[in-house]
């Protein structure tokens, strides 16, 4: 607690003031350019400094210091996200954005949604996404996905690596404890009328024991590859068609099954194969897209060397999105969306679209407003609309900015096919099936004040304030199905964000979230931390790289089975903080050297009640550039 508390007034009062920046630090202006365009906000490009939501950005940079295999890990050192997995690599990972499921969060890679169709709710798999061969990810905080129709998580768009115009690539080779190892490659480049880009990783561990109940003490392997490309041909100048294909495959161990036995002799195999074609047309107000894209899943368990489930999925989507300039102050996005949901191996389906507006427009000098609208259609529930308003104020202060920025937004999720498929099945009893579910709804607002600095330094305080009415959950107290909340969940805090050079050499990265969450009994919602912090230092000097990461979770409960009275049970969770440490040192301009420990103190933690996490872990590997 002394170190949490010490780490935590650090930080405050590097918040506070921004007397320990140089004056006069530069950055490459090129990568500033870059770094200060984002597309997750409204689906098109806009300047970072016009954005009125909350949006953060992690780079390619960012991903190789970090260093971790996986993407959520990689993601929960960014403000306001908590990431809780059910035993390691290949388990069910879960991410928070502000306190919110994330199957309530919308997850894109180069514009292919990776959601599954065949899980109990419609989410993204993000335990089978590695950080391999990526590029840039952008992350909408909150209940402000208009242009997707997504839910109160947000929206974490993924860009693939891309190439110079002339051929070039990556080859990565990782080794670390629990016989882990990871092997990446990419290569890609462009000409006049064509640009392509190919990855592929693998990423094997031998895992640990992963259940604290488990007296066996087996390890929970995993293997996982990942294939994605990418191609591009502009036909002429106006018009440029593109395609998008990516397979991953997941092979895991687990314990616990769900079954009879309770055996924590389990395996289970995913696949997920993505098709997405687009075609580009641009005149010189206006932009559109069409797209077509095709996701198929299957996912199998196996208990005992028996397989106990199986399903298989697919989902079709038809998108197109356009925006329209009048003027250098005030344009359109518009855009509309089909999509067929089916699970083939239980005979279900539906269709779903949507039909949305947005006007974006700079009233007056440093004033940015949006205003936008959306109308969707689901089959199995009926119309629903929503909106989102937002606006930002710059003032300026010579090279400096503050910006005051509010944006206010409304959603809906419909029951997925799966939640529908068993409240209407053998297993379900009262109360779950006392009455049909409808959809939840949403809304959201924010309010932020934002100081950036000619030096590089930012500073940002927001809050967020969401509720979730006729929220859906599984009946963890009764295990009688899915139930609909009677009354309102709430998600709201505070996030304070700073990263400030503090020399030439050394900078800061910090954030701290506290987030209050109340579920329909008045009661925190499990697994939420009311705090959530991440202080880190990067220290560069000529060829060498150090980053330091320490992460604090604070305040904290789990729920967990009580066979004494046949019902799930609240327990509180120990505080903690893991410190994580990596290195990469150029030997030359071809070849880098890189090595991490994570969990360098060697913490004993959970993050879940009956679920151990990794203890501390080295891992070294090289990198070759061409």
């Amino acid at each position: 607690m002394k170190l949490t508390s010490l780490a935590l007034s650090v930080s405050a009062a590097l918040i506070a003031s921004p007397l320990f920046a140089q004056e006069n630090i530069q950055q490459n202006n090129e990568e500033q350019d870059i770094e200060k365009m984002v597309v997750v906000s409204s689906r098109i490009a806009m300047p970072l400094r016009e954005i009125a939501t909350s949006v953060s950005v992690v780079t390619k940079e960012d991903i190789e210091l970090r260093g971790y295999n996986n993407l959520a890990d990689v993601l929960k050192v960014q403000p306001a996200i908590g990431v809780t997995d059910t035993g390691g690599a290949g388990s069910t990972t879960s991410l928070r954005i502000r306190g919110e499921e994330g199957y309530r969060t919308l997850v894109r890679i180069d514009g292919v949604d990776i959601s599954d169709p065949t899980g109990t709710q419609v989410g993204p798999k993000l335990t089978h996404l590695q950080s391999s061969n990526i590029e840039r990810v952008e992350i909408l905080r909150g209940s402000q996905g208009l242009a997707y129709g997504a839910d109160a998580g947000g929206v974490i768009n993924i860009l693939s690596g891309a190439g110079s115009e002339d051929l070039s690539g990556n080859i990565n080779a990782e080794f670390g404890r629990y016989g882990t190892s990871n092997l990446a490659a990419d290569v890609g480049g462009s000409t006049d009328t064509v640009d392509y880009y190919l990855s592929a990783s693998n990423y094997q561990t031998d895992g640990f024991n992963s259940r604290t109940d488990d007296a066996t003490l087996d390890e929970d392997g995993y293997d996982n590859t990942s294939i994605h490309s990418r191609l591009g041909w502009q036909v002429k100048d106006n018009l440029k068609l593109g395609v998008v294909l990516r397979n991953t495959t997941g092979d895991g161990e687990f314990d616990n099954c769900f079954s009879a036995i309770g055996t924590n002799d389990c395996e289970t195999e995913f696949t997920q194969s993505n098709l997405r074609l687009t075609a580009n047309y641009t005149t010189n107000l206006s932009s559109h897209e069409f797209a077509y894209a095709k996701t198929i899943v299957e996912r199998e368990n196996f208990t005992d060397g028996l397989s106990s489930f199986f399903t298989k999925g697919n989902v079709e989507r038809l998108e197109y999105i356009g925006n329209t300039d009048f003027n250098d102050d005030n344009g359109l996005v518009y855009g509309l969306d089909w999509e067929k949901e089916v699970i083939s191996s239980s005979d279900l389906s539906r269709i779903s679209k949507g039909y949305y507006l947005e006007y974006q427009g700079q009233w007056i000098n440093n004033l940015y407003v949006t205003a936008g609208v959306r109308h969707d259609d689901n089959e199995d529930f009926g119309e629903h609309t929503s909106v989102r308003l937002s606006g930002a104020y710059i003032w300026e202060f010579g090279e400096d900015e503050l910006k005051l920025r509010t944006a206010y937004g409304t959603g809906f999720r419909a029951p997925s096919l799966s939640e529908i498929d068993y409240n209407n099945g053998p297993f379900a009893f009262s109360p779950a099936t006392d009455s049909p579910l409808k959809e939840e709804t949403t809304k959201g607002y924010e309010v932020a004040l934002e100081y950036n600095l000619q030096n590089g330094s930012h500073y940002e305080v927001v809050y967020f304030d969401q509720t979730i009415t006729d929220s859906l959950e599984f009946d963890l107290a009764g295990f009688s199905g899915y139930i609909q909340e009677t009354g309102k969940v709430f998600s709201k805090g505070v996030e304070i964000i700073a990263d400030l050079p503090l020399t030439e050499s050394l900078r800061l990265t910090s954030n701290y979230t506290y987030n209050d969450t109340e579920d329909t009994t008045g009661e925190q919602r499990i697994r939420r931390p009311k705090h959530l912090a991440n202080i880190g230092l990067n220290y560069q000097i000529e060829k060498l790289i150090v980053s330091a990461n320490v992460r604090f979770v604070k305040d904290f409960t789990d729920s967990v089975y009580d066979s004494t009275i046949f019902q799930s049970v609240r327990v509180p969770m120990d505080d903690y903080q893991v410190v994580d440490l990596s290195a990469r040192y150029g030997i030359n301009s071809d070849l880098t050297v890189f090595a991490r420990v994570e969990n360098l103190l060697d913490e004993d933690y959970q993050d879940l009640a009956t679920y151990y996490t990794k203890g501390q872990a080295l891992s070294v590997g090289v990198q070759y550039q061409f």
